[in-house]
């Protein structure tokens, strides 16, 4: 699975969004500029997100975007799926190596693992909510069940770094 700029500028600006629940709309040039992203970029995630229902937006001169729901009540896979349309792209789907080899008529022993690996990721990114997200780093790590590195290393495990 490889995330996407889309996938993961949706999440930053969601997040930065859950940061500021209580301080009320904040527009796009905004977010862009306190997160050093694009701002035509923002805007377009954030027409994503308003669109599929996870920010809403406000008009006027103190008008912006504020989250549709509490932080708690949206997963990151709501906002994958708002900023990216899919969380894991089936390639046999969506560019099938051949039309009759990968139709559904067609029996495919490998289409079964890209479903269920497609289920495992989607409940993965649905069981993490941006106020998970709210918190440091180790904590973060301890609610998704990652080790820390200090306790990977003891452990012999390997080292999940970020990129």
């Amino acid at each position: 699975m490889r995330i996407t700029t889309w996938a993961e500028y949706g999440v930053i600006c969601a997040l930065n969004l859950a940061k500021r629940t209580d301080l009320g709309p904040v527009n796009g040039r905004e977010i862009a500029r306190q997160e050093r992203l694009p701002g035509d970029y923002v805007e377009q995630i954030l027409l994503r997100l308003r669109r599929a229902g996870v920010i809403t937006s406000t008009r006027g001169a103190r008008g912006g975007y504020v989250l549709a729901r509490p932080p708690q009540e949206i997963s990151i896979r709501d906002v994958i799926h708002a900023s990216e349309l899919e969380t894991f792209d089936l390639h046999c789907v969506s560019h099938p190596v051949e039309e009759e080899r990968c139709s559904s008529s067609h029996n495919c022993s490998i289409r079964p693992v890209w479903v269920m690996l497609q289920q495992r990721i989607d409940d993965v990114l649905q069981g993490v909510s941006l106020a998970d997200l709210l918190h440091d780093e180790p904590t973060v790590r301890e609610r998704v069940g990652l080790h820390t590195p200090a306790a990977s290393a003891k452990a012999g495990l390997p080292i999940l770094e970020t990129v």
